[in-house]
């Protein structure tokens, strides 16, 4: 079973910045949400169905240094 991180369920504060504010914007009057509120997840959602070269940049860049500590984690025991 795959664990789902709580992360995705955290509502995004669009008063951090312009770009966030924009962007939660731009969220809100795409996906419509019931309750106005835009969370992590919408934003992954939106990002992968518009701009999927940058979801795959962090993914495999995720990977890489997750397999790079794994690496160095068994070359310390």
């Amino acid at each position: 079973m795959t664990e789902r991180s709580p992360e995705l369920d955290k509502v995004v504060e669009a008063e951090d910045s312009d770009l966030k504010e924009i962007f939660v914007q731009y969220i809100g009057n795409k996906l419509q949400p019931e309750t106005d509120e835009v969370t992590v997840e919408m934003a992954v959602q939106v990002l992968a169905d518009e701009f999927p070269e940058f979801i795959l940049a962090i993914a495999e860049e995720n990977f890489l240094r997750g397999y790079q500590q794994a690496v160095t984690d068994m070359d310390t025991k």
